[in-house]
């Protein structure tokens, strides 16, 4: 790459006379830590923007013009991926800076290229530290098979927490782990376990192409960056299926609605197929948000959990989807076959224990009545 597109190149001029480059802006989050910084904007036409504590807060300095971004986002991209921007008009990509591996989405929008960097800390959390609100992490992590699928917006913190299960098997356990990402985030070392990271676009075609040649790769575990169609949740569902733990996430907000959004993703004519198939090969389902701490320091996660049990897979299996919540309400005994929570029993827990607002739990809460519900229970939060 030529110097003009260096990391080092000090492009961007603050308002207090001094320019940055790329290089001085990833550090920002290094000094910060990830886990209050989670992303950079760089846009033309507008100020680089840090997302702080979930909050958007613009440098001060110049606006970015198109030499800027250029200067600021091609040494990160390297010249394969800003070959496959210039014909594709978008790209994903991954890059290193000290403790800190980034995800970038470079695309091109009304006023030009725009980027959106976001960091993920290298050092994998403990599953103890990520914010479950039971146990149900143990049983997972000891489970033979079945889809665990990991939902929220981007930016919930759903590649955290599967990253430290895949860790916490990879201490525990000799299995044969195989992930698709695009890109790659978390970084696996090999320790009882044997783990292949491929990314998409580098080195396997599609998550389909991956998931069909994975089936000749003698995987015990997988992980599925996303579930994008029909074919990759139909394959997908059906590693779960035949003996494989599955990891997999999508993008929605609550557990019933990601029922419904997979079987969206097929014609009405295939639905009770899929019904049948996700009946049988469901394990759980975990919808994560992250909420703005009461003391100020950075987010915490809440979370809602779906454990497929007998029932839950009988009325999916009958397509009565709706009545999946009141299940959930109902089944959170420390057993086994039961340990769900609600998202708004779990968001009234965290106020109970004083580690959220309640104003701010109330905006994060799904259903207003239910949460309203949990808050009056009279439950000792902490034996829930």
């Amino acid at each position: 790459m030529s110097e003009e597109f260096s990391v080092d190149n000090k492009v961007y001029p603050a308002n207090d006379g001094s320019k940055l480059s790329i290089d001085d802006m990833l550090a920002y989050f290094e000094r910060q830590g990830a886990l209050r910084v989670s992303d950079l904007h760089i846009k033309i036409g507008t100020p680089p923007a840090y997302r702080i504590d979930g909050d958007l807060v613009k440098l001060k300095g110049a606006n970015v013009d198109e030499e800027m971004a250029k200067a600021l986002i091609y040494p990160i991209v390297g010249e394969k991926y800003i070959e496959q921007l210039k014909n594709d008009n978008t790209v994903d990509c991954s890059y290193r800076y000290g403790n800190i591996q980034f995800r970038i989405n470079v695309f091109m929008e009304n006023d030009g290229m725009c980027a959106a960097i976001r960091a993920l800390g290298l050092d994998i959390p403990e599953p103890e530290d990520i914010g479950f609100p039971n146990t149900v992490w143990k049983d997972i992590v000891k489970k033979k098979h079945g889809l665990v699928l990991f939902t929220g917006i981007t930016g919930a913190g759903k590649s955290t927490t599967i990253a430290s299960l895949i860790e916490r098997i990879n201490k525990d356990r000799a299995c044969r782990v195989i992930t698709l990402e695009d890109p790659i985030e978390y970084l696996f070392s090999q320790k009882n376990s044997v783990i292949s990271q491929r990314e998409v676009g580098r080195d396997v075609g599609s998550f389909s192409k991956g998931l069909r040649s994975m089936m000749r790769e003698d995987p015990d575990i997988i992980f599925v960056g996303e579930m994008r169609d029909s074919e990759t949740v139909s394959m997908t569902l059906t590693a779960a299926e035949t003996g494989h733990l599955v990891f997999s996430t999508l993008h929605t907000r609550d557990v019933v609605g990601t029922i419904t959004r997979i079987l969206d993703f097929f014609p009405s004519g295939s639905q009770d197929e899929v019904r049948n198939q996700l009946s049988l090969g469901l394990a759980y389902v975990i919808c994560q948000k992250l909420v703005p701490r009461k003391d100020g320091e950075g987010r915490l996660v809440a979370m809602e959990i779906l454990n497929s049990n007998y029932a839950i897979s009988n009325l999916i299996r009958k397509n009565k989807i709706e009545q999946i919540y009141s299940q959930m309400q109902i089944k959170t005994r420390d057993h086994v076959d039961e340990r769900m929570m609600t998202m708004e029993r779990h968001l009234a827990k965290l106020v109970k224990q004083k580690k959220i607002e309640l104003l701010e739990a109330q905006k994060w809460a799904n259903d207003s009545k239910s949460f309203i519900d949990a808050m009056n229970s009279s439950a000792d939060p902490e034996q829930e």
